[in-house]
């Protein structure tokens, strides 16, 4: 984030008075495997490394960190991946849909929320406390420190089910802030299985489709869900719950993984 100086207008006080505020960041992040430009993300110029690590885990391109070899920066924003020799990165890209693309922070993504191959089933007996979702959920924004200075990112958070915190994200984009967390969560060798995702943007397709490639069995958040999301859920065997403020949520699927 950087710090400028505004002009605040208050109409019901009559008044305008300069002042110096924080604003949101955006920047780019050119991600290449193995030489070959594989996506360039515009997101906040923070926990790179994550970001990247976290991309390519949820787009399916690696099936986990063991299969990197490196990961370097060259100049600014360029992120290199080297993938370990045994990876057949060409055949991997050809079944992938996404390929040299450019990614923005908006709320549309290019990314398509319906999976070239049946999802396997999650493969987790986690179940969670209602009260311990709700107070992770709620909290997010009063721990997200770019949240609280610029109002102008999304946050995502990992949790485990008695409501330790285990990995923390911010970003301009609420895809990147949920790749940026599993990117946290993978290179500190979190067992997936055994935490939940919490994060404040809606659970559309393609988000939800994020966190079923890595195995997260419950997935919370303050705001909405829509169709596409649910279909993913479903078909996962994921635990999808929108709307989650105050005391209240609704589980839209596998409920029975939430108890009270």
């Amino acid at each position: 984030m950087c710090h400028l100086e505004i002009v605040k207008v208050d109409v019901s006080a009559k008044k305008v008075q300069k002042m110096k505020d924080y604003v949101a960041e955006e920047k780019p992040l050119h991600i290449f495997l193995n030489r070959i430009h594989y996506a360039t993300i515009l997101c906040s110029p923070t926990n790179l490394k994550e970001l990247a690590v976290g991309h390519v885990l949820s787009d399916g391109i690696i099936k986990s960190i063991e299969e990197i070899e490196k990961i370097s920066f060259k100049g600014e924003g360029v992120c290199h991946v080297k993938l370990k020799p045994n990876i057949d990165l060409e055949k991997r890209l050809k079944l992938s849909k996404h390929f040299s693309r450019i990614i923005f922070s908006a709320c549309g993504s290019p990314s398509s929320y319906k999976p070239s191959l049946r999802l396997p089933k999650i493969k987790s007996d986690l179940k969670a406390k209602a009260e311990i979702i709700l107070n992770c959920v709620n909290s997010l924004n009063f721990i997200a420190e770019t949240f609280r200075k610029t109002g102008g990112v999304h946050a995502a958070a990992i949790y485990k089910s008695d409501g330790t915190l285990v990995a923390l994200a911010e970003d301009v984009g609420r895809h990147n802030a949920v790749d940026k967390v599993i990117g946290l969560g993978a290179l500190n060798k979190t067992d997936f299985s055994e935490c939940f995702l919490a994060l404040s943007g809606r659970l559309t397709g393609d988000i939800v489709l994020k966190a079923a490639r890595v195995g997260l069995p419950i997935v919370a958040s303050l705001a909405a869900a829509i169709d596409s999301g649910i279909a993913i859920a479903k078909d996962a065997g994921l635990t999808l719950i929108g709307f989650v403020r105050g005391k209240r949520m609704n589980i839209y699927t596998f409920p029975e993984k939430i108890f009270l």
